[in-house]
């Protein structure tokens, strides 16, 4: 038999992500996606039932005048905008990769600055930049997952920033009971709107400035250990399946 002629064979069709990837590579595209993104934060924000679990916590530092690192997970970014007292100025740290410009162009609808870099990847001058907001301060956010993981594992980045800077990290999370975790790396929580959610704050963890490596990595473990208390203790306040992080070595479990 004779091979179909090409115009007979099915053409192959692209996936539906790798599609908005190829769109929003253009700049008028990707500004509408980053727009289109707050507006679905704020209409997630606006429409849902929230409760804030020791949100007294970041308080008494914003009241203080007293900078900190907020710590959470890379899969837990969506709403964490809605939860930042927008009075005080913050600086996330984001990857200069594509997916690092979407989210950096994202939160800026919320007044979130951002700097542009990885805490642990030719980082050295986002770290420096971020250590100066600190000592100037201004609050910082990092999600010490981020950008690639391994999901729900603290990298060394955000404790060296603790340390040279001498700001407390102080982790949250936030929850709720209708979304839905995507099949990303980083099983990251899309909320639904008209949901019921939580936002819960921990406590706060302070790193010497005279640590030893034998101590930073103490204080890595804790601050990994924090991170995951306040996300399961989210998912369980909504009813939610807990995430499960990943291995050391990067593989699911």
């Amino acid at each position: 038999m004779s091979p179909s002629p090409s115009w007979w064979r099915p053409r192959k069709v692209e996936r539906p992500v790798a599609a908005l990837k190829r769109v929003i590579q253009s700049e008028g595209a990707r500004r509408f996606a980053c727009w289109l993104g707050a507006v679905y934060i704020r209409l997630v924000g606006a429409t849902s039932r929230w409760r804030v679990v020791r949100g007294e916590i970041p308080g008494a530092h914003w009241d203080a005048g007293k900078p900190f690192i907020l710590a959470f997970w890379h899969g837990r970014l969506l709403m964490m905008p809605y939860f930042w007292n927008r009075k005080q100025t913050i600086h996330m740290l984001a990857s200069q990769h594509r997916d690092g410009r979407l989210i950096s162009d994202t939160v800026a609808h919320f007044g979130i600055q951002s700097v542009a870099g990885s805490s642990t990847k030719g980082g050295a001058q986002a770290v420096r930049a971020i250590v100066k907001h600190l000592k100037s301060g201004e609050c910082t956010g990092i999600t010490p997952d981020g950008p690639r993981g391994p999901r729900m594992r603290a990298s060394e980045g955000i404790v060296a920033v603790a340390r040279l800077s001498g700001a407390p990290i102080i982790p949250a999370a936030y929850s709720v009971n209708r979304g839905r975790n995507l099949k990303s790396w980083d099983r990251f929580l899309l909320a639904w709107p008209f949901a019921r959610g939580v936002c819960v704050w921990g406590e706060p963890i302070t790193v010497p400035r005279d640590a030893d490596p034998a101590a930073l990595e103490a204080a890595r473990q804790q601050v990994e250990t924090a991170i995951n208390a306040v996300t399961a203790e989210a998912d369980s306040l909504v009813s939610r399946p807990a995430v499960v992080p990943a291995d050391a070595e990067g593989i699911s479990a």
